[in-house]
């Protein structure tokens, strides 16, 4: 697994720490954190992927009125950083074929439709083909010196974005709620053990 501490610890912006790695690299990477989240979900049921967590953080200003502040379950885990990472992979598409992309190429799957574990490993699986496609679609020599056109608050929190750095921003931000996904695991199995 990629060691996103430097990133974390603000000792690295995004494109220099994207410089080290290569398009084989991001498809490693891909796998391997796709692997790793069907690992953490396979011994779950559907009432598990459903579980209603309590978190007192819970804070999405870009929520449905009256879920800002809802606890995320397992499908809502899985669909939203599936998205966010088929976004980065989207951008590092565009970005490597010298498109300086805007518009944010992201969707994201209703998480009220994921109700089965079944649904969540097909997400998984699907967000898996997806990434590796868009990797698939970079030249032979892509551009690396095409940045994603954002604000410049958004440079002076993450830097320029160039293809590799665009893709790794959406696995980095993926990995960021590999802690909040065990924790919502360890609630379900906890709330099934206490009303067995």
């Amino acid at each position: 697994m990629i060691d996103f501490s430097p990133i974390d610890n603000d000792e690295m912006k995004l494109l220099a720490f994207a410089a080290q790695y290569t398009i084989d690299d991001l498809r490693r990477a891909t796998n391997e954190s796709i692997d790793y989240l069907l690992k953490l979900i396979e011994d779950l049921t559907d009432e598990d992927v459903v579980f209603e967590p309590i978190d007192p953080d819970a804070n999405d200003p870009y929520a449905a009125e009256g879920e800002q502040h809802i606890g995320w379950n397992i499908a809502h885990l899985i669909a939203h950083v599936t998205a966010s990472s088929e976004e980065g992979a989207a951008f590092s598409s565009l970005l490597a074929r010298g498109i300086a992309a805007q518009e944010r190429p992201r969707y994201e799957t209703p998480w009220r439709d994921i109700t089965t574990k079944a649904q969540c490993v097909q997400r998984l699986e699907e967000s898996r083909r997806i990434r590796l496609a868009y990797l698939d679609t970079w030249p032979d020599a892509p551009f690396l010196d095409v940045y994603r056109q954002v604000s410049e608050r958004f440079i002076e929190k993450f830097g320029q974005m160039n293809a590799p750095a665009a893709f790794l921003f959406g696995l980095w931000h993926e990995v960021g709620h590999y802690d909040q996904i065990k924790e919502v695991i360890r609630q379900a199995k906890q709330a099934k053990a206490q009303n067995a």
